[in-house]
């Protein structure tokens, strides 16, 4: 399993695609239209929610809801393409490098998750 970084816009630090809950769409599906915007990415809709945290943003407080999502297409031009990087890291290197703790802690625990449901199969 890999996982994709991108980078924050001002500070170039490693992070998730992410952003608010648009106006008529799910949570979920405001997470997608974030991945496909910040980082080209297509994927499915089977999803998990893998936990939150919150941040300082913006002035005040702000909670952050992560998903889980299987990429199914890569695409070369996004709109954000020239504002941010994005690589593919193994679970241990985006544990290590991904700004937020709580989210490398929630990408280690997707893993094993999903290596006991491989193994139950």
């Amino acid at each position: 399993m890999e996982i994709l970084l991108i980078t924050s816009i001002r500070k170039k630090r490693w992070i998730i695609p992410k952003g608010f809950v648009e106006f008529n769409l799910s949570a979920f599906e405001s997470a997608k239209k974030e991945a496909f915007e910040e980082a080209g990415i297509l994927g499915t809709n089977e999803t998990m929610e893998l936990g939150s945290f919150t941040t300082q943003k913006y002035g005040g407080s702000t909670s952050v809801v992560v998903y889980s999502m299987e990429v199914e297409k890569y695409k070369e031009d996004y709109p954000e393409k020239n504002l941010r990087k994005r690589k593919w890291f193994t679970v241990d290197e985006a544990k290590e490098k991904v700004h937020f703790p709580e989210v490398g802690n929630m990408i280690v625990k997707l893993h094993e998750k999903l290596k006991t449901g491989l193994k139950g199969n």
